[in-house]
């Protein structure tokens, strides 16, 4: 080469981003074959060039989470209560899930003044907030050649949304005749739904703040932010234009996806132990046992999996002693033999 040159200008190719538009190239070969709505869930490696640091390499694994072929909004509520489930279960608590959807941030963008070819760049900026504080936006947009009234317009909105109880409804009413009421109906419901089901120990917080990078994001937009760590541990929004440019028709996507490194992390920080498995129980039933002493065995059996066992129910062979070796060997270490005779008394 006869000069320097950057990474980015001598890469003609690269290695998989995301799992999500792979995703996509699938459901759009086969969608004739798949269910509708199609619901995905996979686990795979995706390459970033990221600067290596805590909790973000540039080679991680993602777990991924989608709805294809659903439009309403009940694809966001069951992404949400099926993440947040997940981590509660993990036993993480007070950790929120900020929500925010790409139509209000370019109403808010529009209604302040930007041209609409200048949104990316203005919400590439707006997506420092965190790091940068409103001073920090507010200079670097001028930086950037934009209007001063236009920016002091832009960030007084945001000043008076920090003040309001309900930052959606006052968006709805502020931006009326820039921002479609559905769109703030929509996220209203998502927020009311998810926060009544209480699937596990959070907050669904309204962040008119969150941008998230992928420009392929049409709607709704949701992030998982740990008070114990610095950045985001998963995310995702509704991409409801991608399956079009594969094959002409566009149709509603959503997905969720968590960073299985960051949460692996967070969870060896806390002390976290792989919780022992369930003892394995065998029942073992005498032929020509019925009726209702079959019922009471069941029944039985059924207390004692909603206990945390594994429990197997199964007729007793002729050659008992073997096929109570052949459990141990599966590894069951209890045994409960129930027999006619005995069930009369």
């Amino acid at each position: 080469m006869a000069q320097a040159v950057t990474e980015e200008e001598v890469a003609d190719s690269g290695l998989r981003y995301d799992l999500t538009v792979p995703l996509v190239r699938f459901y759009s070969n086969n969608a004739a074959q798949l269910p509708a709505p199609f619901k995905a869930l996979q686990m795979g490696s995706v390459w970033r060039a990221d600067r290596p640091q805590r909790g973000r390499y540039r080679q991680f694994t993602q777990c991924d989470i989608d709805i294809l072929g659903e439009a309403s909004n009940l694809a966001e509520i069951e992404l949400i209560l099926a993440t947040t489930t997940t981590l509660g279960r993990l036993g993480f608590r007070d950790f929120e899930i900020r929500i925010n959807d790409r139509q209000i941030l370019k109403a808010m963008a529009a209604w302040s003044g930007f041209a609409e070819d200048s949104f990316d760049s203005v919400f590439i900026t707006l997506d420092k907030m965190d790091k940068i504080g409103v001073e920090g936006v507010e200079a670097e947009l001028l930086e950037k050649g934009f209007a001063e009234e236009t920016v002091k317009k832009y960030l007084g909105l945001y000043d008076s949304l920090g003040r309001q109880e309900n930052g959606v409804a006052y968006l709805a009413q502020t931006l009326e005749g820039v921002l479609e009421p559905s769109v703030a109906e929509g996220l209203q419901e998502i927020i009311d739904s998810v926060s009544a089901t209480r699937s596990a120990d959070f907050k669904m917080v309204f962040d008119a703040t969150l941008v998230r990078g992928m420009s392929y994001y049409t709607g709704t937009i949701f992030e998982i932010s740990m008070p114990q760590f610095g950045a985001a541990c998963g995310g995702g929004g509704r991409y409801d234009r991608m399956v079009g440019k594969f094959t002409g028709q566009d149709v509603p996507a959503c997905g969720f996806s968590i960073g299985f490194e960051r949460i692996i992390l967070l969870l060896m920080e806390s002390g976290f132990q792989v919780p022992k498995p369930p003892k394995k129980i065998a029942y073992l039933i005498e032929k020509g046992v019925g009726g209702q002493a079959l019922c009471d065995i069941i029944a039985r059996a059924q207390e004692a999996r909603q206990d945390g066992s594994q429990v197997l129910v199964a007729r007793m062979n002729k050659n008992k002693k073997f096929q109570k070796e052949q459990l141990t060997a599966e590894g069951y270490e209890e045994f409960a033999e129930f027999y006619r005779e005995a069930l009369k008394n």
